[in-house]
């Protein structure tokens, strides 16, 4: 069995629960559409006025327009950009600097998914320590999560654009 996770990539799944691979996929992606969703918002904080279109996009974040288009309907979803069909293209639906990279990574993520998984233990019977492993890890992937969620809180669109002028 396999399941298809881009046009050039198969995964095994022979080992693991299709779910469990699934949700590693989704994870991963999060993080990808996160990057993609900087990188949209960072090219329109830089071309002001609603010239970026998602061909212009796509050709410097090196990916689909189709990619983009479902992206930016994400982040206009969320409150952070504008866009406009036809020529016009997207904008920032707020200041640079009114925008946390948190808003964007709540944009991206799919609610009560962890970044960090832990296993979920032992089936059925077990010791006392893999029963109580998971919950323990849980906790601690936990507040990584949330003092990851913490610094995006702290980082703006604006304060990534500073340092892109200054590299």
């Amino acid at each position: 069995m396999f399941v298809l996770c881009s046009v050039d990539r198969q995964v095994s799944v022979e080992s693991q629960g299709t779910s469990a691979l699934i949700a590693r996929e989704g994870r991963t992606m999060v993080a990808t559409r996160f990057a993609v969703a900087i990188h949209i918002l960072l090219l329109l904080a830089s071309e002001p006025g609603g010239q970026a279109t998602s061909g212009r996009i796509a050709t410097s974040v090196g990916t689909n327009p189709v990619v983009i288009r479902r992206l930016a309907g994400q982040l206009a979803r969320a409150g952070l950009l504008r866009v406009r069909r036809g020529p016009g293209g997207a904008e920032l639906a707020r200041p640079a600097e009114e925008i946390s990279l948190a808003e964007v990574w709540a944009a991206m993520r799919r609610q009560g998914m962890p970044l960090l998984p832990s296993h979920p233990g032992p089936r059925g019977t077990g010791d006392a320590l893999g029963r109580a492993v998971p919950g323990l890890l849980r906790g601690v992937l936990d507040e990584a999560e949330q003092a990851m969620e913490r610094e995006l809180a702290g980082t703006t669109l604006r304060q990534l654009q500073e340092r892109l002028v200054d590299a």
